[in-house]
């Protein structure tokens, strides 16, 4: 089972927020979430597999490989052994697309979803960093990749601490781990037009910098025609969100929460 932290509120009927991080992080990416939502929620902080202080469980044999829906089961058996019916989910870059596979595949355990730094479209530049990394993965340390891609998805001076924490919490990963979930690229282009296409009704907010340049044109555009989507841009931020303007980030995903 993933390795995940459980914080209590005082309240006994206190709901759930379930946070997902996103691809080289950990649940560490959301300690500036922790202190103010664990007042009035239940918090559950997980770390995928192969990530934060799970990189070092020993995966069961049997388990399906890498995919979408088989790391997202793996969400679901930790909600299941801490017995948690239905969740609030907050997710943070490629742990968007995760979450919204969750209310796919159980839309009744999704109450509302919180979307930071959403991925719903790869652009042109976002396509050949997808090309040369999987041309590349296998003889490359991934921390040179990891590293170059950071500079790219944040390269301005403000966003320089989301790219050191992410840096730093690759370096966690094992080459072989990193191998297997850039091999997830294959399965993104698909299925993010269907998500595109696609509407769920369930009451979701997508929290973007106005300097997320690679991943902020599409959101607007499925805010506008999704009936259920919220859309609430920050101000000179950029891609990691809860990390950049994290009291803008709290404000407004407490706001959407309490609607």
């Amino acid at each position: 089972m993933l390795y995940h932290s459980i914080y209590r509120a005082k309240k006994q009927s206190a709901s759930w927020i379930t946070f997902i991080h996103g691809a080289g992080g950990s649940s560490a990416v959301w300690f500036k979430q922790i202190r103010f939502f664990s007042k009035d929620f239940n918090l559950l902080l997980i770390d995928l597999r192969g990530h934060g202080a799970s990189q070092g469980l020993i995966q069961n044999p049997f388990k399906a490989k890498y995919s979408f829906e088989a790391i997202t089961e793996d969400i679901f058996e930790v909600m299941d052994h801490v017995k948690i019916e239905k969740s609030h989910f907050v997710g943070i870059s490629l742990g968007t697309i995760l979450i919204r596979q969750l209310a796919e595949m159980q839309p009744s355990r999704v109450e509302k979803m919180i979307m930071g730094g959403a991925i719903l479209e790869l652009n042109l530049k976002s396509r050949i960093l997808m090309y040369f990394g999987n041309a590349t993965k296998s003889f490359l340390p991934y921390m040179w990749l990891y590293r170059f891609f950071a500079f790219i998805i944040m390269p301005n001076s403000n966003h320089r601490e989301s790219r050191i924490m992410f840096i730093r919490e690759a370096r966690k990963l094992y080459q072989k781990e990193f191998v297997r979930w850039f091999k997830l690229t294959s399965e993104i282009i698909p299925k993010l037009r269907i998500f595109r296409k696609i509407s769920i009704d369930i009451p979701t907010l997508y929290i973007m910098g106005d300097q997320d340049y690679m991943f902020l044109p599409c959101v607007r555009k499925v805010s506008e025609s999704h009936p259920f989507s919220n859309l609430l841009v920050l101000e000179e931020c950029g891609h990691v969100v809860n990390v950049e303007k994290p009291k803008k980030f709290n404000a407004g995903m407490l706001s959407f929460l309490n609607k």
